[in-house]
């Protein structure tokens, strides 16, 4: 098991990794026909995109959050 203090950073690469591969292939898709060149095109692409995604979910994360917390009414 991975230590409990480690759970924002692993919350975060999971976070980017779905979020990430889902729109890659989205994106990918709508560039690409549904032919053997699509699996290949958009692993390449999933993978640049996890890139820049995680760290930017680790900066971005608490940013939003303190947004949120200031629009958000409190109890």
């Amino acid at each position: 098991m991975i230590p409990a203090r480690f759970a924002p950073v692993l919350f975060g690469f999971i976070l980017s990794g779905l979020m990430s591969c889902i729109v890659s292939g989205i994106a990918t898709s709508r560039v690409l026909d549904s032919g053997s060149a699509f699996v290949p095109a958009w692993m390449t692409s999933w993978m640049f995109s996890w890139a820049v995604a995680f760290p930017t979910v680790l900066v971005v994360a608490p940013i939003t959050r303190r947004i949120v917390a200031r629009l958000v009414a409190k109890p």
